[in-house]
């Protein structure tokens, strides 16, 4: 168990910190120097206030599924690893019923937003 706990961490860990070793190796670019007067460019790509809301819920659900599939992969280990134990089985279907029910909803409850949105404006 200790081994499974290790290899879900060390995983998580590359997953987390990676944009972040990528980000420090960019910041040494030649970027162009800025006058004192300057003003500062908009970082949000979205030019109206329906488009940020359709970005952050593309973003959002990119991380529940990513998180789904961590799941999925650690009951699937929890059911693999169970060496016979009925309760580690019991447990490792749990987390894979769950997890699938979870991503049934959150997608369920973005297509029910979505018909209304186009309902409501028209498209």
């Amino acid at each position: 168990m200790k081994k499974i706990k290790y290899l879900f961490y060390s995983f998580l860990s590359i997953i987390l910190f990676t944009p972040y070793i990528g980000l420090a190796q960019t910041q040494g670019t030649n970027a162009p120097a800025t006058p004192s007067g300057a003003s500062l460019q908009n970082p949000i790509k979205a030019d109206s206030v329906p488009e940020l809301i359709g970005m952050v819920i593309n973003s959002v659900l990119g991380i529940v599924g990513s998180l789904a599939l961590l799941m999925f992969v650690f009951g699937g280990l929890t059911w693999m690893t169970s060496s016979g134990s009925q309760e580690k089985v019991k447990k490792g279907k749990d987390i894979l019923i769950w997890s699938a029910l979870g991503l049934v909803i959150v997608f369920g409850a973005y297509g029910i937003t979505r018909i209304i949105i186009n309902l409501t404006t028209g498209n």
